[in-house]
């Protein structure tokens, strides 16, 4: 049964009364609770407002100013860590575009060997299937499956019996990941795999212990029998460079110029245009999701985004395809194109192919300042990323 709807309900309307009711318990009760999964209708003590900060329907700077509204930044310290942590995974993957483009293609080779090697295939199925008598991550699948999302812990739960307990390949998962979850993000999906398996932080992986999820289950799942008993960490190679945040070209239209708003389904905002001064004559949508895995995305993923951007702009056009662009902006005879910034991932790579096209008008790809200030600060790990989040919270949640 899908039931992301009532989980998640596509409007803006119902993200901001999700954030109200939660910032007041973003203290105490987050610190101490936060951790414990009690079932997919009793996410209570986590925000679950993850699938909006992914259309960025909300930013980080929107839910740390509602819960900076109610609480003070020491109460409320350990949510609002966590609240930054996206823009950090972000930041961080930002400045090493060369990850991604190393995931999708050993996602090409795993496609192969998963139809071509008939025990790798089978593992890989049960596993996606919740079908592998592990009763704890069995339920996670289908949970996911079902709903599109999990409990934080439950993920790096099931992380790591996928890798090391099935042995399977930690890009599978993530790819498993993406497919469902109404949050799955490029950067932060992949990096936590990437932790998890100890190719992020190289040597530090996370063991699933049977104890660990009795406790954080409150006995659901106890006395889990079969789990490994060590993770030894993934072989891969080091990380690459780290290279500056690229600059964007500032925007230079004329006043009289026919401007479209294409929008995307890693920004369904424009804060940037009354700075611009743009009153765009049309408006459209691009999802790019087909381009995150070589398998089917689940239905409920694009369904939950269309259904988000249609509250949001339903004078939008949905664009199906690259291609689509070109004939969107020749039917409204647009001069010029700006899009919110895309990041590293499918529709950046999407949108890049569309701009060789000879049919578009000149695309101006605005960054929101929120980002282009916090992404270059994730120059190594998240404890140096930290100290400069008192100042983040200063100029972005006042």
């Amino acid at each position: 049964m899908d039931r992301h709807t009532p989980l998640f309900p596509p409007r803006l309307d119902a993200a901001r009364d999700r954030l109200a009711r939660f910032a007041p318990h973003a203290g105490q009760t987050y610190a101490r609770r936060r951790n414990f999964d009690l079932g997919a209708d009793s996410h209570i003590h986590v925000s679950t407002l993850s699938p909006y900060l992914r259309m960025k329907v909300l930013d980080e700077g929107d839910v740390s100013r509602a819960v900076l509204a109610c609480l003070s930044a020491a109460e409320a310290e350990k949510f609002l860590m966590e609240v930054w942590w996206r823009p950090y995974w972000k930041g961080w993957m930002e400045q090493r575009p060369a990850i991604w483009a190393s995931y999708r293609d050993d996602l090409v080779r795993l496609h192969n060997e998963v139809q071509t090697q008939s025990g790798l295939r089978a593992q890989w199925e049960s596993a996606c299937l919740g079908e592998t008598g592990i009763p704890p991550f069995d339920h996670w699948a289908r949970e996911l499956a079902q709903t599109g999302y999990l409990h934080n812990h439950a993920r790096m739960w099931f992380a790591s019996i996928w890798i090391f307990t099935l042995g399977l390949p930690w890009q599978l998962g993530a790819d498993f990941f993406l497919r469902h979850l109404l949050d799955g993000d490029a950067a932060v999906n992949t990096l936590s795999w990437r932790w998890v398996a100890g190719v992020q932080t190289q040597g530090k992986t996370y063991l699933a212990t049977p104890s660990n999820i009795a406790t954080f289950t409150e006995g659901r799942f106890a006395d889990v029998q079969g789990l490994a008993d060590d993770a030894p960490a993934v072989q891969a190679p080091p990380p690459p460079a780290r290279q500056p945040l690229p600059d964007l070209a500032a925007y230079d239209g004329a006043p009289a110029d026919r401007v479209g708003l294409l929008l995307h389904a890693d920004d369904l905002g424009a804060p940037f245009l009354e700075g611009l001064g743009v009153a765009p004559v049309a408006t459209a949508y691009f999802d790019g999701s087909d381009g995150q895995s070589p398998w089917q995305m689940a239905p409920m993923v694009a369904t939950f985004r269309s259904a988000l951007m249609r509250d949001m702009h339903p004078e939008a056009r949905h664009l199906a395809q690259t291609s689509d662009i070109a004939a969107w902006a020749r039917d409204h005879a647009l001069d010029r194109i700006v899009t919110p910034h895309a990041p590293v991932g499918p529709t950046r790579s999407a949108l890049r192919r569309a701009r060789k096209s000879t049919a578009l008008p000149p695309v101006d790809e605005i960054r929101r300042e929120i980002d282009s200030t916090a992404w270059p600060l994730a120059t190594a790990g998240f404890f140096k990323f930290k100290k400069h989040i008192p100042d983040l919270l200063a100029r972005f949640a006042e």
